[in-house]
């Protein structure tokens, strides 16, 4: 199912519709109701296996490295400590381990 881009000549407001094969009546303007429309030309963008798994590569590394995240990390860390000190015996430093 196609979604084209459309300019309303009444009020100038772009938008994009889908047409489906079963609709009986035109597209009309969201903004101001009106049918006279202007079909704009649309682009494409090709998708591949390879090229969606780049994209989901390269978000995940942004998302990685965001300063959000960081945080996110540095703070379970410090909970983490917090928990086992207040859950855990202290541990001798001096006791070796098995």
């Amino acid at each position: 199912m196609p979604i084209y881009e459309y300019a309303c000549r009444a009020c100038g407001h772009q938008f994009e519709h889908l047409l489906l094969p079963t609709a009986k009546t035109p597209p009309s303007c969201p903004a101001c109701g009106s049918e006279d429309l202007e079909k704009l030309m649309s682009g494409f963008a090709p998708s591949t296996r390879e090229m969606t798994k780049a994209r989901v590569k390269a978000a995940r590394k942004q998302v990685a490295q965001s300063k959000e995240t960081k945080d996110k990390q540095i703070a379970e860390v410090e909970y983490i400590r917090h928990h086992m000190e207040d859950h855990l015996p202290p541990q001798d430093p001096k006791a070796k381990k098995k």
